[in-house]
């Protein structure tokens, strides 16, 4: 059994708080449900103003960003790919997906896909603050999603070994990759 019950909220640094309250409210429905705003940290007691908000993410999810206009512009890893860090929300059904992409499209967002990862579509695009979004929709059957948890463990322990990818779960991608490209 976990120790954690579940996630409380996840945190992310925004440039303006206000921009991006509107943005995850109006492109996504998000409601704001809280912000707090302090001269000093809480934890830490360090004098360094912050707008901290707090969005519904449905189910139980919050998405919260700090605004933090004493500090440096923010930035980005810039060792890491901007493929790779992202937060991925999950959507009703296809319809959806395609509604929304059309909606991003229409509001001048760039928009990646829709990508099949075989157990699930998705689309890719950008927040007001650079971080990279992800919106997907299960797809997968349950037969799929059992396959794939039978041989996670095994990739997982062949990738730790080789720094190579392991082929066990290759048909999640076949039709992306019919080419011979690997993933």
């Amino acid at each position: 059994m976990s120790l954690v019950k579940k996630i409380h909220h996840v945190a992310y640094r925004c440039r303006d708080a206000k921009e991006t309250v509107e943005f995850y409210r109006d492109v996504l429905g998000m409601a704001l449900t809280t912000a707090f705003s302090e001269d000093r940290v809480p934890s830490t007691h360090e004098l360094d103003p912050y707008m901290h908000v707090f969005l519904d993410a449905g189910m139980g999810n919050v998405l919260a960003f700090f605004e933090l206009p004493t500090r440096d512009p923010m930035g980005r890893d810039p060792n890491t790919p901007t493929w790779v860090q992202h937060i991925a929300f999950e959507v009703a059904d296809l319809g959806a997906l395609a509604s929304t992409r059309q909606k991003l499209i229409e509001r001048g967002i760039e928009v990646v896909g829709p990508t099949d990862h075989g157990l699930f579509k998705s689309i890719y695009f950008f927040d007001p603050n650079g971080h990279r979004l992800e919106l997907t929709v299960n797809t997968g059957t349950p037969e799929q999603e059992r396959l794939a948890r039978e041989v996670a463990s095994a990739m997982l322990e062949e990738w730790s070994r080789t720094k190579r990818a392991p082929r066990h779960a290759a048909w999640l991608h076949a039709a992306e990759f019919a080419d011979g490209t690997s993933v």
